[in-house]
């Protein structure tokens, strides 16, 4: 985000807000998948839901630098 595009992120903004909600979704889902994956090591799932997780937890970022890239100056 080396260059100023103000419209791009004006734009991404409200999509970047629903990301945020999915995000602390994913966050729980974390948390959880931490805890089981603690509680029974033998699961290979639960990784797997974690790595979602994180996925989830980045998002709201990703979509800002998608909607930033997308606009030219």
């Amino acid at each position: 985000m080396g260059d100023c595009r103000p419209l791009g992120f004006l734009v991404g903004l409200p999509f970047a807000i629903l990301a945020l909600v999915l995000s602390l979704v994913g966050a729980v889902v974390w948390i959880i998948g931490t805890i089981l994956s603690c509680l029974c090591p033998c699961c290979v799932c639960f990784a797997g839901l974690t790595n979602l997780a994180i996925d989830l937890i980045k998002m709201p970022v990703k979509v800002i630098q998608c909607f930033v890239d997308q606009i030219p100056c």
